[in-house]
């Protein structure tokens, strides 16, 4: 697939969760690695941003990286440069906005919630997924859970229920649903308390990411 891409003239990255993984991709020939830090909604490993990034970094340059996991702002956009990052993959910001798709309850959940509201469960996915803790996440930790299956099963046996509830939810009255109603996202999350535009969040990052650069030259003047 990769040589395919690569024939028409499609630039390939893939998601780096520890230093080997990345070694791997860079072997199999991506042109993009994404560090994706522990904190990252969805699909993620063990090690956290900080320490993640840097060690791809020096491990697979000069092929550029990614930072992921726990970005949000300017700040973070800044503190992924500093750490050798030539950009940031950001995922969970984008699901409280405006045009975002999200569930309406699971927006509103994920507008409530704080960082330290998500956890990695293999409830839906039957791999470590970050997502918001719910009645449903509660319910596959809990002790009399039957436990989970691996991927693909796991998907498939969930799969008609999930949407069960969704629809469900949608009628705030169905206070069952409301509670299992989920999806995934980062720890992050905790600062995302406002639903705005994809535009605003793009420009208050890049607002807040100057201020950043500016404060740095002024230390070091």
């Amino acid at each position: 697939m990769i040589a395919r891409a690569h024939d028409n003239d499609v630039l390939v990255g893939a998601l780096a969760g520890k230093k080997v993984h990345a070694e791997r991709h860079v072997a199999a020939g991506v042109d993009i690695v994404i560090a994706q830090g522990h904190e990252a909604g969805g699909h993620t490993g063990d090690i956290a941003t900080m320490v993640l990034v840097p060690e791809v970094v020096d491990a697979i340059a000069p092929v550029p990286v990614l930072a992921a996991g726990g970005i949000g702002n300017g700040r973070q956009v800044a503190a992924s440069l500093a750490l050798g990052a030539q950009g940031v993959w950001c995922g969970s910001v984008w699901l409280t906005t405006t045009e975002a798709e999200t569930h309406p309850v699971v927006k509103d959940k994920f507008l409530a919630a704080g960082s330290s509201d998500t956890l990695r469960s293999r409830s839906r996915t039957g791999k470590p997924a970050r997502q918001l803790r719910s009645a449903w996440t509660d319910e596959w930790e809990g002790e009399n859970s039957p436990g989970t299956l691996p991927m693909p099963l796991q998907p498939m046996l969930i799969g008609a229920a999930s949407r069960r509830i969704d629809r469900a939810a949608m009628n705030p009255s169905n206070t069952g649903a409301v509670e299992l109603a989920n999806y995934f996202v980062g720890q992050v999350v905790g600062q995302l308390n406002e639903s705005i535009s994809a535009t605003r969040v793009v420009e208050e990052m890049i607002s807040e990411y100057l201020d950043v650069m500016e404060r740095f030259e002024q230390l070091n003047a």
